[in-house]
């Protein structure tokens, strides 16, 4: 058998319902640690609360200390979801500009594609004038005179 099944151990019961088992402590160096189970182990959940549940598990539905803590809470509630709104109504107008702005640069691309076009014409025009006006080089190497333009 091993230590723990041969220690004596006794058991109570706390205001709760919950049966505390403790060994009594042993010579050697391990630390016994009380184990919560509940009283009755047919009760719903089956599960021993933890001692921080106790106490809100006592709180009377009728005290002036169960009331001020439900309007706490109510306040808290309706504060956040006013902060949720609020920054779903944020993030929506913010949408809104962002797509008015992608509008005004879709329209300025439209704009600069359509001067970019009309220049590029240009150039082109101009650098076909160019070529035409411009005579190869003598066999000698020395350029040409220069001629009237258009015939005169």
């Amino acid at each position: 058998m091993s230590r723990q099944q041969q220690q004596p151990k006794h058991s109570s019961s706390d205001h709760n319902g919950v049966s505390v088992i403790q060994s009594q402590p042993h010579a050697s160096s391990l630390q016994q640690v009380p184990q919560l189970v509940p009283a009755n182990p047919s009760a719903p959940g089956g599960k021993a609360l933890a001692p921080s549940k106790m106490k809100k598990a006592h709180a009377d539905k009728d005290s002036e200390e169960y009331r001020q803590r439900r309007e706490r809470n109510n306040l808290a509630v309706k504060k956040s979801r006013m902060r949720s709104k609020q920054k779903a109504m944020d993030t929506q107008q913010r949408v809104n500009e962002l797509k008015e702005e992608n509008e005004r640069l879709e329209a300025k691309i439209k704009l600069l594609s359509k001067e970019l076009s009309v220049l590029k014409d240009l150039f082109l025009e101009h650098a076909h004038n160019l070529a035409d006006n411009v005579q190869p080089p003598n066999v000698d190497g020395t350029s040409p005179a220069p001629s009237a333009p258009n015939g005169q």
